[in-house]
């Protein structure tokens, strides 16, 4: 089984480690032809507006659609989160294409710019039923989107409760803003999947394992002793943001 990683810019390197100490055959997808074979596509964070002008460039829209409309399950983290909505607010000007397909309503950069960055111990009920482990996972977001709006058939999989003194202009162009209270920041729709965190920049493998299930219809892989030696994909956890006067990355990729 190969599980391919949209690799036009971003976090695929680190999504690609995740795979592969799982021991999944992990696939760098750049040009329509790569995704033939493939059982299953992630879509990583980077930057939401890059990405839909390469995957243009590259004429990739057509088969990314065919892809997730032939039922192979896709799972976009921050900006690919934005890609896989049916409808995004907050983009910049001229917007961007997008995939769809999940019926809700993202809002790009939710959360505020980059130094608006953070981490907490997310409540996840929907995966620790699936995989098991801690109640929390330790959610990395980055200058992250949120779902403001989802519809009937989208399985709610972890909403995030809004500080009291929470504060952002994207809050003007969310109705009912004076009420809202929390926002919705994984979700599944039958075949695709979205979270607006970024899982692969820690050690926690659990929305990996309740991907690749999507992709074994549902069956899990058979356990595989996960190494601790992976060389330049080494997976672990990445900056402490709530420590950090700024931030800065090894692999310098502006998120969704």
């Amino acid at each position: 089984m190969a599980v391919g990683v949209l690799a036009l810019q971003g976090s695929f390197r680190e999504h690609i480690a995740c795979l592969r100490k799982l021991g999944v055959e992990a696939v760098e997808v750049r040009k329509a032809e790569q995704l033939e074979g493939l059982a299953g596509l992630i879509i990583p964070g980077g930057e939401s507006t890059t990405m839909a002008k390469l995957a243009e460039h590259y004429h990739l829209f057509p088969s990314l659609r065919e892809f997730g409309a032939s039922g192979k399950p896709i799972w976009g983290t921050c900006a690919g989160l934005i890609f896989l909505a049916d409808k995004a607010v907050g983009q910049k000007a001229g917007g961007q294409d997008l995939l769809g397909g999940l019926d809700c309503t993202v809002h790009r950069n939710f959360f505020g710019c980059q130094l608006n960055s953070f981490e907490t111990q997310l409540p996840v009920p929907a995966l620790v039923s699936e995989e098991g482990g801690p109640s929390s996972f330790r959610a990395v977001f980055i200058r992250a989107p949120a779902i403001t709006e989802a519809g009937p058939s989208v399985e709610v999989l972890a909403e995030y409760t809004l500080p009291s003194n929470f504060q952002t202009s994207a809050l003007d162009q969310v109705e009912g803003q004076e009420e809202l209270q929390k926002v919705i920041v994984a979700v599944r729709q039958k075949n695709l999947m979205a979270t607006a965190f970024h899982p692969e920049l820690t050690s926690d493998m659990r929305w990996h394992r309740y991907f690749l299930k999507m992709v074994n219809g549902g069956k899990n892989l058979e356990r595989r002793k996960e190494s601790s030696m992976m060389g330049l994909l080494q997976v672990k956890d990445l900056p402490i943001f709530r420590e950090a006067d700024h931030l800065s990355f090894d692999n310098d990729f502006d998120q969704g």
